[in-house]
């Protein structure tokens, strides 16, 4: 990740994304450097506008993530229990 943010200072700056400013940025952040990575990098990059991407990644919404589920208690089998035997109690009523 720190390399496309590398290329995105770089671009920002309004320098060229190039495979010596990412290189030297990397090393002044005190990132260790990957050459192949570095060269797949800009060789991407070289292909897109990043001014376009930017604005398209800002017109997207955001996706909320998902709430957490409220933690459900446990039921007990004593409480089942308890409450079949309350509702044939009820019932019982009825026909009583």
């Amino acid at each position: 990740m720190e390399y496309v943010y590398a290329a995105l200072l770089l671009h920002s700056a309004g320098g060229k994304v190039t495979e010596e400013g990412v290189k030297k940025v990397l090393t002044a952040a005190g990132v260790k450097t990957e050459e192949p990575r570095i060269k797949a990098l800009v060789a991407a990059l070289s292909e897109i506008k990043i001014e376009d991407a930017l604005k398209a990644a800002q017109a997207m919404p955001v996706a909320a993530a998902p709430a957490a589920e409220p933690k459900k208690e446990e039921k007990k089998p004593e409480d089942d229990k308890k409450k079949g035997e309350e509702a044939l109690a009820g019932l019982g009523a009825l026909f009583g």
